[in-house]
């Protein structure tokens, strides 16, 4: 009897020591994640004062708190198997709890990974390229990356469950066949965008022109559509796909300045000599005290006989598209002004009635022109 109590007073410490080493296990760890926490930090406060803008204390940020996860679960799991209970079905759902937690962790440690690069890259490297394309392409691309990876943590996660993945991935195969069909005009919106950003043809701010369609600034190029506003203060939101198949003039390229031609006649009495000089006196006056006008010497040449006048053009050049409506509209006053002072006529529409027999009238009809109709 005295064995028999010896021995059960000899097993309880065994097992009272075993739950103690179990404690320990799940301490040590425990002070091993607070230690490293604090080690990657004061390496990351390190870094970051010698190199501010530098990638590595970016991925210690990114990679310092699932660190830290993982030794807690680590010593967790390791405390709980050395814990001396009878029966193993318990062990194998601690297993499969740690099994998730570690695909937890892992999953949190990608998005965080891809979150922080991404963000460094934006914030570092993205303003000193040349075009805007990486600022534009790069937020969409973190999103469709966390997408993913949280994704490919999801099936992994039910794996570990033990739910069979492969019927799943059949049927979200077939699934993604069905939604690209149903979203095939988002889609098509979505890659055009893409084509659009990617081209540089043109960029927030430019001045486009579509063929037969609206023309205005570019307030913003998305995924699915472009705005731009128009010279009455609209916003037009265009489909990236008509964008693409579209032929537009973008009047900021190659620079700014956007050419005017002004169209006239005079009567055929005129001397064109005289006419080509004040119309080319005119036309340099503006340029010279116009503000809305680039540096160009304007051009005067005669271009045709026309059935009232013999037609002529102004050739000039303004800042910006804007800027060409305010110039050709301060050319035709001032060439107006100058040909009224030098008694130059401008005919309206003119008719001659001939009668039969070859006779004319012997004062032309000058017919005047309808409200809309210029001269």
């Amino acid at each position: 009897m005295e064995d028999r109590l010896t021995f059960e007073r000899f097993f309880d410490q065994i097992i009272a020591w075993e739950s103690l080493v179990a404690l320990g296990v799940f301490a040590a760890f425990m002070v091993g994640a607070f230690v490293l926490r604090f080690v990657l930090k004061k390496i990351t406060d390190h870094l970051e004062q010698r190199a501010p803008d530098s990638f590595v204390p970016q991925m210690l940020n990114a990679a310092r708190g699932p660190a830290v996860l993982f030794v807690f679960m680590l010593g967790l799991y390791l405390g709980i198997i050395a814990l001396p209970i009878d029966g193993g079905g318990w062990r194998l759902g601690v297993t499969q709890a740690w099994t998730i937690g570690v695909v937890i962790v892992l999953v949190q440690a990608a998005a965080s990974a891809v979150r922080f690069s991404i963000n460094w890259y934006l914030k570092v490297v993205a303003p000193k390229t040349a075009t805007p394309l990486d600022d534009k392409m790069l937020p969409q691309v973190r999103r469709i990356l966390l997408i993913v990876v949280y994704g490919i943590g999801f099936l992994i996660a039910l794996d570990a469950f033990g739910v069979s993945i492969s019927p799943l991935l059949g049927g979200l195969g077939i699934t993604g066949i069905a939604v690209a069909l149903a979203l095939q005009p988002t889609l098509s919106n979505f890659f055009a965008g893409t084509y659009v950003m990617s081209d540089g043809a043109m960029d927030v701010g430019d001045y486009i022109e579509l063929s037969g369609g609206p023309a205005g600034y570019v307030a913003e190029v998305g995924w699915r559509s472009t705005k731009i506003r128009t010279i009455y203060n609209n916003l037009v939101i265009i489909p990236n796909a008509v964008l693409a198949d579209t032929i537009f003039t973008n009047y900021q390229t190659p620079n700014t300045a956007v050419s005017v031609l002004v169209n006239c006649g005079v009567s055929y009495d005129s001397d064109l000599k005289h006419v080509q000089a004040v119309a080319l006196a005119a036309s340099r006056q503006v340029v010279s005290d116009s503000a809305y006008a680039a540096e160009f010497d304007p051009i005067v040449n005669f271009k045709t006989f026309g059935d009232s006048n013999i037609d002529f053009y102004i050739f000039a050049r303004a800042r910006d598209r804007i800027s060409s409506f305010r110039l050709t509209s301060e050319l035709i006053k001032e060439v107006h002004a100058r040909f009224t002072d030098e008694g130059i006529e401008i005919n309206y529409p003119v008719r001659k009635i001939v009668y039969e027999g070859g006779q004319k009238l012997p004062v032309e009809l000058t017919t005047m022109p309808t409200p809309g109709q210029g001269a």
